[in-house]
């Protein structure tokens, strides 16, 4: 079976010649690096944020520069610019790069550079490393996603706090692997008490009976698509949970999706060799992509 990925996209030649923001400049991709004494780089110390261009905008601004500034209070990272100039660095990368749509833009902010090559925060003390990534990215995803339950959680809020962005995602790309090495596309991932929760890189929901499922959201990423999808539910009469259940309940879905940024809704056709319902793009998930593409156009 081919590989697939939830962040798969078209191949665009002009990925190529884009150009980064790096800390002020605008410069081209082979140029723009960071010293290996960089935070980011040697401890995962730092936050990001990812972002689509539809139409000329980016979809619910406001609330990705809400996540960042709160996830970069969090960790007590101080990022160097206000909100009104990380989006006019936003901006300036859009224009420089002359994207108009299908973009996708991801903010990471690390602690900067250290002066000595260990952990203690107090070692970075040349201000933050601030890096722009834009991307011309349609997403392609050829078939459903298959999943894998994996033994790796999502853990307390006083280990890593799931719901930070943070670059710290070993766990995760654990995660990844292990279910690629039981055969499947990614993971699906549980929580403390092994209720189904997220997968390693998008939050997951079920469709049982006409009802839309998903987790409590106590230990899943603080997901910006996951709330548009719950309350597209609410605006629109489709009953909606934000629930504990097992993967008794996930096997027996008569649809699976996952959703984030990059690929909104995205259907799951097996979990753990398990067939989801027919192993198709489901209705309601067809409904769910129409009204989150309408409140697209509307914002």
């Amino acid at each position: 079976m081919t590989e697939v990925t939830t962040h798969q996209a078209e191949e665009d030649a002009r990925n190529e010649d884009i150009l980064i923001y790096l800390n002020g400049q605008i410069v081209p991709k082979a140029q723009a690096t960071v010293s290996v004494y960089d935070s980011g780089f040697m401890l995962g110390d730092g936050v990001w944020e990812g972002l689509r261009l539809y139409d000329g905008k980016w979809a619910f601004l406001d609330e990705h520069m809400d996540r960042l500034f709160e996830a970069a209070k969090a960790v007590d990272l101080d990022i160097g610019l206000d909100r009104k100039g990380v989006i006019l660095a936003l901006l300036e990368t859009q224009n420089a790069n002359g994207m108009t749509t299908d973009a996708h833009a991801r903010l990471m902010i690390t602690r900067g550079t250290k002066v000595r090559p260990f952990q203690h925060p107090s070692l970075s003390q040349t201000g933050p490393t601030f890096v722009i990534i834009m991307e011309h990215s349609k997403p392609k995803i050829p078939r459903p996603i298959t999943l894998s339950t994996v033994p790796h959680l999502r853990g307390l809020p006083m280990t890593q706090d799931p719901k930070l962005n943070s670059h710290s995602k070993l766990n995760c790309i654990l995660a990844c692997i292990a279910a690629q090495k039981a055969g499947a596309d990614e993971a699906l991932m549980l929580d403390l008490h092994g209720f189904v929760n997220t997968t390693n890189a998008c939050n997951f929901f079920i469709v049982k009976k006409g009802a839309v499922w998903t987790s409590t959201g106590d230990y899943c990423m603080n997901g910006i698509t996951r709330q548009k999808v719950i309350d597209l539910c609410r605006a629109n009469d489709i009953p909606v949970f934000e629930r504990n259940f097992s993967l008794v309940d996930t096997y027996s879905a008569d649809e699976a999706f996952l959703t984030g940024t990059f690929g909104a809704q995205t259907p799951v056709s097996s979990i753990d060799g398990r067939t989801i319902g027919t192993g198709e793009l489901g209705p309601m998930t067809v409904r769910l992509r129409e009204l989150y593409k309408e409140l697209v156009d509307r914002s």
